[in-house]
């Protein structure tokens, strides 16, 4: 008999007396829980890998360990096949409405640029490559595995997305976190921190900006300001041709990334709903820009 969650997590051997542990919202690819014990407060994490969404939870670890050693990331205090378990951080998990806004958005950047430039120093384990094209392809082939209703309209996704690929044309690779969601940040007053590696990996940093910039709803004059505040020039047509295609291709995956979700998941999740929202935020960016780099 399979223990419980609960059953599993109160036998961890890192613990100080007795535990109170709560179920945490949020998670759409593993189960989240905090636990109170006489040290602290902690998360806990649990979820196995996932070969369907290319989800390693070693890489998870050790992702998160050098997050930590950088400053970036709250400490792994312990894990084991399944289990994760990180110090807990009081403050303000983010929404997108404060990811935008005007005092929080240079502070995010800085965090990301920073995460770049320093977990390419101190990152140590197999490394893992998160091309998001590839990425597309693979999800197909799961698609086609599972016989999904959303067969019809793949073939057309992947040759946008190959289209999308020759646009972003060469790329610089960095260590990305690859998913930034406004609810990975958390805001303790002080200091920003970064949660969540399910997809850490190497990629083009444009892909976290156009990432969060997709995620987030930012502006157009807010894009344009990130671009080169990250950069550290002024924003050249090639760039951001690259970024918008890279924008386009965040969205793509995060739609492709549902589908392939309801034919796997069995957390409690509207994983139907979450297709079609994102759908429509892939048409309202593709659209304009196929308009303006793919009609001759």
């Amino acid at each position: 008999m399979v223990m419980k969650h609960e059953e599993r997590i109160v036998r961890l051997p890192c613990w100080q007396g007795p535990l109170k542990i709560a179920p945490l919202s949020g998670g759409m690819t593993n189960e989240n829980y905090l636990v109170v014990d006489q040290s602290g407060k902690y998360v806990v994490r649990v979820g196995d890998d996932s070969p369907e969404h290319l989800i390693l939870r070693s890489n998870e670890v050790a992702s998160g360990r050098a997050a930590h050693s950088i400053g970036s990331s709250p400490e792994v205090i312990h894990s084991e096949k399944g289990i994760l378990v990180i110090r807990y951080i009081e403050g303000e998990v983010c929404d997108e409405q404060r990811i935008c806004d005007e005092d929080m958005l240079p502070r995010v950047i800085t965090l990301i640029k920073h995460f770049h430039d320093e977990m390419l120093r101190q990152f140590s384990g197999f490394p893992i490559m998160f091309w998001v094209f590839q990425v597309i392809r693979h999800y197909r082939n799961v698609l086609i595995q599972h016989d999904s209703h959303y067969l019809n309209v793949i073939p057309d996704l992947v040759t946008i997305a190959n289209d999308l690929e020759k646009i972003v044309g060469p790329v610089e690779l960095v260590f990305g976190h690859n998913d930034l969601l406004a609810a990975n940040f958390i805001d303790d007053g002080q200091k920003l921190w970064l949660i969540d590696f399910d997809y850490a990996g190497f990629n083009s940093p444009l892909f976290d900006l156009s990432n969060l910039a997709s995620n987030n709803g930012l502006s157009q004059a807010q894009e344009r300001w990130m671009l080169e505040t990250y950069y550290l020039a002024p924003l050249d047509d090639q760039r951001w041709q690259s970024y918008n295609a890279m924008k386009c291709a965040s969205l793509l995956r995060e739609t492709i990334w549902s589908m392939v979700s309801e034919s796997i998941s069995s957390l409690d999740f509207d994983f139907p709903s979450y297709t079609k929202d994102n759908m429509a935020r892939f048409e309202r960016i593709y659209l304009p820009f196929k308009q303006e780099f793919l009609t001759s």
